[in-house]
């Protein structure tokens, strides 16, 4: 098998990890890389802050939903050819962002370069499912976090300089540039991974049942959510960031990058904390504890919000705690959710990815009706998307996940 043979030699296994975590990547470079030109935004389209953010709700919502489309795609057709459609998908509507002049036609566009995006995403966890073993599933996702981690890093700054020297259109075009750079990588270097022994038909019966099975799987609808919710309070920090930091706390579009960056090095960080823990230490037990630290951090941000003391640095503590909890919420939830549906593991990854970005969408869209004119409005989504996590880890989610079923 080709993609057994793949990752013999530890250098092509890394080869692949990298390839797979830049997929992986594509949802933090499109969102993160011109968070600092949202402000601009406002002036060059004549646009209010609700509609600046309504580009990345849209992007949300395509992440979201585009995902329920290359499960069943994927385990029919193989892993590379819908990789080949996304970045195709995601190289052209990055072009057409910079071209636009209307802030509603670049939302539309944001939308199509979210379902550009999100293909490699979902093919890459499925990727993970076909190659690697359930018990290294945890260090795996933990790898790829590494590289998706860097990426709210360099992004910034790079979106940011970018912005200075060039002007926000040009960071479509580097996105567009990476889009092009990763698919030549992708046909090059990255196997197909689908054994033909696991190839499903693309029947609407068969798509109804798996859905229908992994809606029925407790532990899995359970694991999805409460990455979910996790993950929109930390995109509901993203959206907010730029108008927190840059407008209400005057931090400079240049030092923003390196004030972001530093808070995604939590996430790199507590991730491969993560993938270096003792298999004997269940998955289960340090989700539960990562969304009660996340539980924690809401309530402090929500203090210092609506106290009005610590000024930034008592709003970027437990924004740090809280984002860098992510770390071990994404790998371990993620690990949770897909080691029961190896022979679905198209659609189980679209779903656990369209989980997480419909609520992350939402959480977007509920911070677009509030005016950030205060640290409030993201202090409030930020604690109770702790809050809901914490509780659905409590309702769905324990030992049992130990006896994996088949």
């Amino acid at each position: 098998m080709i993609a057994a043979q793949a990752q013999r030699t530890p250098l092509r296994q890394f080869e692949i990890l990298v390839l797979m975590g830049t997929l992986q990547a594509f949802a933090p470079l499109s969102i993160d890389m011109y968070l600092p030109s949202l402000p601009l935004l406002e002036r060059v389209f004549g646009a209010t802050t609700a509609q600046v953010q309504f580009t990345l709700a849209t992007f949300f919502v395509g992440y979201a939903l585009g995902q329920s489309l290359y499960g069943p795609i994927t385990d029919r057709y193989g892993r590379k050819p819908p990789l080949y459609f996304s970045l195709l998908l995601f190289i052209l509507s990055s072009i057409a962002c910079a071209t636009t002049r209307s802030i509603g036609i670049l939302a539309f566009f944001r939308l199509l370069q979210a379902i550009g995006a999100c293909g490699g995403a979902v093919i890459s966890r499925a990727m993970v499912r076909d190659l690697f073993p359930s018990d290294q599933m945890r260090r795996v996702f933990s790898m790829l976090m590494l590289v998706v981690g860097v990426s709210p890093i360099a992004a910034p700054l790079i979106g940011g300089y970018i912005l200075i020297w060039s002007g926000w259109k040009a960071i479509f075009l580097t996105q567009a540039s990476l889009g092009a750079l990763c698919l030549l990588g992708i046909h090059l270097r990255l196997p197909e991974s689908l054994s033909p022994d696991d190839v499903r038909p693309l029947h609407a019966s068969h798509i109804l049942s798996s859905y229908r099975r992994l809606f029925r799987d407790r532990t899995f609808l359970g694991a999805s959510l409460v990455s979910g919710f996790s993950s929109a309070g930390m995109f509901a920090y993203i959206a907010s960031a730029p108008f927190v930091f840059i407008n209400i706390y005057q931090v400079p579009t240049q030092q923003f990058g390196w004030l972001f960056g530093a808070i995604a090095a939590g996430v790199i960080t507590a991730s491969q904390v993560n993938g270096r823990m003792l298999h004997d230490v269940p998955l289960w037990r340090v989700l539960r504890t990562a969304n009660l630290v996340q539980l924690g951090a809401g309530i402090l941000l929500l203090a210092a919000a609506i106290s009005g003391k610590g000024g930034l640095l008592g709003v970027f503590i437990p924004i740090f705690i809280y984002v860098s909890s992510a770390g071990f919420v994404f790998p371990n939830g993620s690990a949770i959710a897909m080691m029961r549906h190896g022979k679905i593991a198209g659609m189980a990854s679209a779903l656990l990815g369209t989980n997480q970005f419909t609520l992350a969408a939402i959480a977007t869209i509920v911070l677009g009706t509030m005016e950030i004119t205060t640290v409030l409005p993201m202090a409030i989504v930020i604690a109770g998307c702790g809050a809901a996590a914490t509780l659905l880890n409590f309702m769905t989610l324990g030992s049992r996940l130990e006896k994996m079923p088949v």
